[in-house]
């Protein structure tokens, strides 16, 4: 990915006009205080991250391109993987959250300790320090809470946050645990306040209530102005959020999407949306964006900005040589270069999902004929038609023409063992995997 830069190389007066430039500032405390946080001395920021699941998505994302932006700038993170708040989980726009065992909680905070340092540099001056918010609040007893925390909160404040207002108003309701969740999480900015002196909270816009409390429990007990500010929700075509809450989350483990996935996610992005999405997700400076956006106006064929979009983001987050290899397996899928036969497997498997039929591979077997094969998975109407298709030159095994009209697959003509492609012209193409 391109280099990270400071906001002074990349030509801004403050990291805040930056940050607001490139659309990652949603809503925020004073924005004359923020600024000069963040133009000033180096300051201790966070942002929590809840192991709701076993991975992060883009939605969370965003958070780490901020935080990464303000540790170019010198100031110091802090990442809380939310090992008591994830046993909870925020309350959602809509329907209570199901309660995760709290050894599926501990894995997956592991996980997403794992996933965090990949991207916030973890030595030097303004190193990420982990922290889960589990070794502070599992040490209450309920009556401390109560007394030294809770006291501290107003019933008609906690009631007339957004989402506890929506969900009072649904026919579910809110349960006390959800309800309770502001509590708990501003009580982790005044606790990371009191032990490292952290002065700035992030997060999406969704969780501004949240935010909101500890800034204003840190005032009432420390009498001390802190910040925060939000960064907007990224929505899809349809203006859903991409989130799991959704079922349409982009994942960042490459367990569970795959980076070939992840590559066309951004490459199959309208050029409607290059402007905001160059700017939000990667580091490219202005002048380069303001380049590609005008380049997918003038000439949209090309798809500059939605080829470079892909390669900054896949390679932020899964590395270039997995970046590359996706790549190479759709230009080797429909015969632009590439060799099928030196994709990985998982890449290649990947790379046909979109091929299968019902949920599965139509089945084939050594011995079958190509031209009944094609007609069987509609790449022609008839073995007759496979054989003219074949006479033209136009039908392909595995990127290789067919010559012979009665050639039948081999063992050798299964990649990996598994699977054989058939191609007719250079866009329709049928995946087949060997019957077992």
């Amino acid at each position: 990915m391109s280099q990270v830069r400071n906001y002074k190389e990349a030509g801004f007066d403050s990291l805040l006009e930056e940050l607001e430039w490139r659309g990652l500032v949603n809503q925020s405390t004073d924005k004359e205080r923020l600024a000069q946080a963040l133009n000033g001395d180096p300051i201790t920021y966070y942002c929590g991250f809840d192991p709701t699941a076993a991975s992060l998505h883009i939605g969370n994302l965003v958070q780490l391109i901020n935080m990464r932006h303000l540790q170019a700038a010198g100031h110091r993170p802090i990442a809380l993987v939310g090992g008591a708040t994830g046993l909870i989980g925020d309350p959602r726009q809509s329907g209570e959250r199901t309660l995760n065992p709290k050894e599926v909680v501990a894995q997956w905070a592991d996980r997403l300790k794992a996933q965090i340092g990949r991207f916030l540099e973890t030595e030097g001056d303004s190193a990420v320090r982990f922290v889960s918010n589990y070794d502070w609040t599992a040490q209450m007893s309920v009556i401390d809470f109560l007394r030294d925390v809770g006291k501290n909160f107003r019933m008609g404040t906690m009631l007339a946050k957004d989402t506890v207002a929506r969900r009072l108003n649904s026919e579910e309701g809110i349960s006390f645990t959800e309800f309770s969740y502001q509590v708990l999480q501003g009580n982790d900015f005044l606790h990371l306040y009191d032990e490292y002196g952290c002065t700035l909270e992030l997060g999406g816009s969704d969780q501004w209530g949240n935010l909101t409390s500890g800034l204003d429990l840190i005032h009432k007990v420390r009498g001390v102005d802190v910040n925060v500010f939000t960064s907007p929700i990224i929505t899809d075509a349809q203006g859903k959020k991409f989130g799991k809450s959704e079922g349409n989350a982009v994942w960042l483990d490459p367990t569970m999407l795959s980076p070939y996935k992840f590559y066309q996610f951004w490459i199959n992005r309208p050029d409607a949306e290059m402007e905001s999405l160059l700017k939000a997700f990667t580091f490219l400076p202005k002048d380069e964006i303001e380049r590609l956006v005008e380049e997918s106006k003038t000439n949209p064929g090309r798809r500059e900005a939605q080829r470079t979009l892909a390669w900054e983001v896949t390679s932020f987050v899964h590395g270039e040589q997995a970046t590359q290899q996706a790549i190479d397996a759709a230009g080797a899928l429909f015969g632009r270069g590439g060799d099928l036969g030196g994709l990985d497997e998982s890449t290649l498997e990947a790379a046909l999902d979109g091929l299968k039929v019902n949920g599965e591979f139509p089945q084939a077997a050594q011995g079958d004929r190509l031209i009944d094969l094609a007609a069987a998975t509609g790449l022609v109407k008839s073995a007759s038609e496979a054989r003219r298709a074949i006479k033209s030159g136009g039908l392909y095994l595995n990127n290789t023409r067919i010559e012979n009209e009665e050639q039948t697959l081999t063992a050798s003509d299964f990649l990996h063992g598994r699977f054989a492609l058939i191609r007719r012209g250079k866009k329709n193409i049928a995946a087949l995997e060997e019957a077992r």
